[in-house]
């Protein structure tokens, strides 16, 4: 699942009923278009795409009043699977890049969670980054034993340091939500639970 498609989900998810220009509103307020790339002609084509795929379905809006005809969507209940299966599996997979728009987008909606699986797919997070750390490293102390040239050694000090900052994140996170900061999924008072009913 891209980032664009867990986005689209989510905002539809939020509001319960959601059309095109809504959603397009809500993540451009956001600034999704800027650190996960979403484009407009994105989010329109990701609602058909969905829509055909049965993770989303038409509503009728009852249009009043002679503005624009406008197709709502809601989730399905594979909608509804398919964000959950989507958001822990960003929430928890490390990405090559240090810029992750999936690992962004799964942030974005850290709250449909329940707490301890939130804190289970960090901890989860954590091993891979350790891993990823511990190669890197491995890479640094042999130095130019590889058959690269030398000056490749930035690269893999860049990757080093994205690596460690990514760990200090992941563990401060982990550290918050173990302490019961933010409103999660199962909380009393949860600020992105389950879907509106319909």
């Amino acid at each position: 699942m891209s980032a664009t498609r867990l986005l689209v989900l989510g905002v539809v998810r939020m509001y319960g009923t959601a059309h095109g220009y809504q959603v397009r509103r809500e993540l451009l307020s956001w600034s999704a278009d800027k650190w996960a790339k979403v484009q407009p002609g994105s989010i329109y084509h990701a609602l058909k795409k969905m829509a055909a795929e049965g993770l989303l379905e038409h509503v009728d809006t009852g249009r009043k009043g002679g503005g624009p005809d406008r197709t709502a969507y809601r989730l399905t209940e594979a909608g509804e699977s398919e964000f959950q299966i989507g958001l822990a599996r960003m929430l928890s997979t490390v990405d090559e890049s240090p810029n992750s728009e999936e690992l962004s987008a799964a942030v974005t909606f850290l709250p449909c969670l329940p707490r301890e699986q939130a804190i289970g797919l960090l901890e989860y997070r954590l091993t891979q980054l350790d891993g990823q750390a511990a190669n890197v490293g491995m890479v640094l102390e042999r130095g130019t034993d590889w058959g690269h040239p030398e000056h490749v050694n930035e690269l893999y000090r860049l990757w080093r340091l994205h690596v460690d900052a990514d760990i200090r994140w992941t563990k401060d996170l982990l550290r918050r939500l173990s302490a019961g900061e933010y409103a999660m999924a199962d909380d009393p008072e949860p600020s992105f639970d389950e879907p509106p009913t319909r």
